[in-house]
């Protein structure tokens, strides 16, 4: 069992952390929600009073943060972990940022001697809560294995996508394509309701016809037809609308830098942007159904 930091508490993290302990490993955990942060130590984990000080003595540190900014300044400002973790130290970074981000924090990590993969999520809060994420990785693959039972804790399906930064390359194109099918999922499922048709039946026969997907199957964004989904509690938990409109802008700054035409990616990038920019940015992004069947 290793020792192990992890920063960043959020939907996502917190659970991650708790499978981590519940896999037997020594957990240390920081966040700036002290709720978050108790929660986990009323679990079996340690804390600290700064990220710098959770990671002193740590095999592997975990970080799960909302946005690149966040990670270089966890990592390379000047009180940053990478110039005072000792060479050999494991580094996974699971949050979903820019390619080139995760190369730079990459390039910074190797002339310190430090062993760093990108590895983003995929699965959503019922898949940390439950220890069932897809971890898509990028970097050396000897990292990668040294990294693979650590996230086996936490996850069920572990894949190496290449070198530094293909981690997020493929994450950001899932969470595109994830959106376009929610988008797509909502707009059908609001066309048969406005025709008289429930939505509860419409969503079997789709589930069971061509038109079956990830949103519909498992995730359906209308209110009451699936239990434990964030549709029915409100839009409550779940990944909030305004980080799905920050992977699409990923999705989108990244096309530009490689001339790569998006056109279903750009519409659903500005479906999500006008639906938090309407207020709902905090609400689970299935909530997109609310553009097409307003309360």
């Amino acid at each position: 069992m290793a020792n192990i930091t992890f920063i960043g508490l959020g939907n996502m993290g917190a659970p991650m952390a708790a499978n981590l302990l519940k896999a037997g490993h020594e957990v240390t955990v920081f966040d700036l929600s002290e709720s978050a942060v108790e929660a986990l130590v009323a679990e079996g984990a340690r804390t600290a009073d700064s990220g710098k000080a959770a990671a002193e003595g740590a095999e592997c540190v975990i970080t799960m943060l909302p946005a690149g900014k966040h990670v270089e300044a966890v990592y390379l400002s000047d009180d940053g972990l990478l110039a005072s973790l000792p060479a050999g130290t494991l580094v996974i970074d699971s949050s979903t940022i820019a390619p080139e981000t995760s190369r730079n924090v990459a390039e910074q990590a190797a002339v310190r001697g430090l062993a760093f993969i990108d590895a983003p999520v995929s699965g959503g809060v019922g898949g940390a809560k439950a220890g069932t994420l897809t971890f898509i990785c990028g970097g050396e693959a000897d990292t990668f294995e040294k990294a693979r039972p650590i996230l086996e804790g936490m996850g069920k399906n572990i894949f190496h996508a290449g070198p530094h930064g293909a981690g997020q390359v493929a994450k950001i194109c899932n969470n595109m394509l994830l959106a376009i099918l929610m988008a797509g999922t909502s707009e059908a499922l609001a066309l048969g309701a406005s025709n008289g048709l429930d939505p509860a039946v419409l969503s079997e026969i789709m589930k069971q016809s061509s038109g079956g997907n990830w949103a519909l199957n498992v995730y359906n964004p209308w209110p009451g037809v699936m239990e434990g989904v964030p549709a029915s509690r409100d839009y409550q938990g779940g990944f909030l609308v305004n980080l799905m409109a920050k992977d699409l802008g990923l999705a989108f700054d990244n096309a530009v830098t490689n001339q790569a035409s998006i056109p279903m990616g750009s519409l659903a990038r500005n479906l999500f942007q006008l639906h938090a920019g309407q207020g709902h940015g905090e609400l689970d992004f299935s909530s997109i159904l609310r553009l097409y069947k307003p309360e």
